[in-house]
């Protein structure tokens, strides 16, 4: 700009004498000055307009027949962009200084019409060949796309492409000031970490394209359960963070938690898609809980992850001890990240008994961890977080892989034919690809599909129905068997159970426990059996450990049963003996009140 204005004052210092002495130059200079985009605008003495190129008609609206010989300050109105004041006459201030300016910034140029433009100028006064100010020249610049520009990208610094939210940069700056204000007025600021229940399989199953407006559908909620002085930000994926600047108390937050769970719970409609979306949130608050943005972010952060495996869709407020359970499940993810390749997994097998014949006629494959350092690390401790870090889908493949070869192995050696059956987490069926690679892994081991059985809980099958119901009945096809793991604990419908093409249902440990009781866990099992039965179902009760149990489940007819008191889950070599000996060697039931069974069963 600078070199630009430079030329053009030579030129526009010699254009009075070059007219009068040589007319084909002042056409050329002429020429030249309606030929460069800026505008170009010049006065005489006195502050008249005398010259406008063809990019200054254009800018200011005014044609140079018609501006010529009036004020300068009529045809340049020149006003501060934020107060809308005039600005002092640029060309007015270079003839009483007789050097070069500049306009301050952020102004604008008001055109004939009415209408602005963001300009930046230089200005200089018009000397004649003896050095005397004869009057000024203006060059002005449209800087308007240039502005928009800078503060597009000033904006994308500070913002979330996808929702327009602030991002963390600006959330951090945003928390520090809102913990100073907290210090001053002596009150609490409240930081909250949401994070999507099983974002990714919507993100998967129905496209980037959808799980992008269902991210835009949420923050708009978000934005909605909050006051106009917080802050809805998000960090990226599906994780937001909300300040709560200024709250009074525990209860403000709580308060404002549970508006954003039933907001997002809500039924999102979006591209012909009608989605439900949980969340979980955790909950940080200056100054108990951190005393800048990184801390409360972060231990908002871990509060959330306690929320997540206390049930998910409900906040938790931060508590210092879960530093320490968080550190674990850290290292918990960093174990099981090793554990695959490390060859530190094995499956043992509990044998399932038929309750007529007293025979192993299955064995469900059972994972087991023992890490070089820890030692046994039990399923209960790390397949949440397996589910959480996206490892379950991975050991879910492998836990198949060495069941079915496994299964695959005891017949080739001649063992009675049995049943296996492998757990299936909700994250690994709702996978696109998961009845894909079911089949190739059966085809890989050679397993006839009828030897494998998929225990799904309630849980897993009811959401989704309709691809749910469109996989069952593939694998029903291929000969695969489907049983109802933990029935009884979830939705427990027996209308669900009609559609759904499966061939068993599990009763719940839970209530095997209470068989014998004066509570209602007996009749709940009584009940479970005599459905079953009038669906065709088989049913297989689960956690039978005294021979009380065992006696009022054969009583009331149930097919099959496995637990503690058939036997332990073994290592493959064992449960092979079990198989050689062609059952269990089991003590007799003897005659007992338990459960009010009829004397002498």
């Amino acid at each position: 700009m600078k070199h630009l204005t430079s030329a053009l004052l030579q030129v526009v210092d010699e254009v009075p004498a070059l007219i009068a002495k040589l007319p084909q130059a002042g056409e050329f200079a002429h020429f030249a000055l309606n030929s460069i985009g800026d505008a170009v605008i010049c006065t005489d003495i006195a502050g008249n307009i005398s010259f406008l190129n063809a990019a200054a008609e254009k800018m200011t609206g005014w044609p140079m027949r018609e501006a010529k010989g009036k004020p300068g300050t009529e045809v340049l109105q020149i006003l501060d962009s934020r107060s809308r004041q005039a600005i002092a006459d640029p060309m007015e201030q270079a003839i009483e200084s007789n050097q070069t300016g500049h306009l301050p910034l952020d102004t604008v140029l008001v055109r004939r019409d009415g209408t602005t433009v963001q300009v930046e100028d230089s200005a200089a006064p018009i000397h004649d060949r003896d050095g005397q100010v004869t009057g000024a020249i203006i060059v002005l610049r449209d800087v308007s796309q240039a502005r928009t520009l800078v503060l597009q990208m000033a904006h994308s610094a500070q913002h979330d492409a996808l929702t327009g939210l602030p991002n963390r940069t600006l959330l951090n700056d945003r928390i520090n000031k809102a913990i100073a204000i907290s210090t001053r007025h002596h009150r609490k600021t409240a930081v909250l970490f949401l994070d999507l229940d099983n974002f990714k399989h919507i993100n998967d199953s129905l496209g980037h394209h959808v799980g992008d407006r269902l991210l835009q559908s949420v923050a708009r909620r978000l934005v909605e359960c909050v006051r106009g002085g917080d802050t809805v930000s998000r960090l990226g994926g599906d994780e937001f963070v909300v300040l709560l600047a200024e709250v009074e108390s525990m209860d403000e937050a709580a308060s404002a938690a549970t508006r954003m769970l039933r907001a997002v719970a809500s039924v999102h409609s979006l591209d012909h898609h009608e989605l439900q979306v949980t969340t979980s949130i955790g909950v940080s608050f200056f100054p108990a809980d951190g005393e800048d943005a990184e801390a409360l972010i972060m231990n908002a952060d871990t509060a959330m992850y306690q929320a997540k495996e206390n049930g998910r869709q409900r906040f938790q407020f931060y508590e210092p001890t879960m530093n320490i359970r968080a550190v674990e499940r850290q290292a918990l993810e960093l174990g099981l990240r090793g554990a695959l390749a490390g060859r530190e997994f094995e499956l043992h097998y509990q044998p399932k008994v038929n309750l007529a014949t007293r025979a192993v006629v299955g064995a469900e494959a059972l994972l087991r961890w023992t890490h070089p350092v820890r030692g046994s690390v039990t399923p209960r401790e790390f397949i949440p977080v397996a589910e959480s870090c996206g490892l379950i889908q991975q050991i879910g493949a492998w836990v198949l892989r060495q069941a079915c070869a496994q299964a695959q192995a005891w017949r080739g050696a001649g063992l009675p034919a049995i049943t296996m059956a492998v757990n299936v987490s909700a994250n690994e069926f709702r996978d696109e690809t998961y009845l894909e690679n079911l089949l190739a892994t059966l085809a890989e081991t050679g397993l006839d599909p009828n030897s494998l059985e998929l225990e799904l809980t309630e849980s897993v099958m009811i959401n989704r129905v309709e691809s749910t119901i469109s996989i069952l009945k593939s694998l029903r096809d291929k000969g695969v068997k489907v049983v109802v793991d933990d029935f009884g604990t979830g939705y427990s419908s027996l209308s669900y159970l009609r559609n759904f093409p499966v061939s068993a249902i599990k009763i719940d440990q839970s209530f095997v426990r209470q068989i014998g009781t004066e509570g209602e866990d007996s009749a709940m099992v009584t009940a479970v059996i005599g459905m079953a039965r009038s669906l065709n179902l088989r049913v297989v009760a689960e956690g039978v450990e005294t021979q009380e149990q065992l006696r009022f489940l054969r009583y009331h007819r149930c097919d099959e049963a496995q637990g503690h008191y058939f036997g332990w889950p073994v290592i493959p070599l064992k449960f092979a003996s079990l198989l050689k000996a062609g059952g269990l060697a089991l003590p007799p039931i003897v005659p007992g009140k338990a459960a009010r069974l009829p004397a002498g069963l």
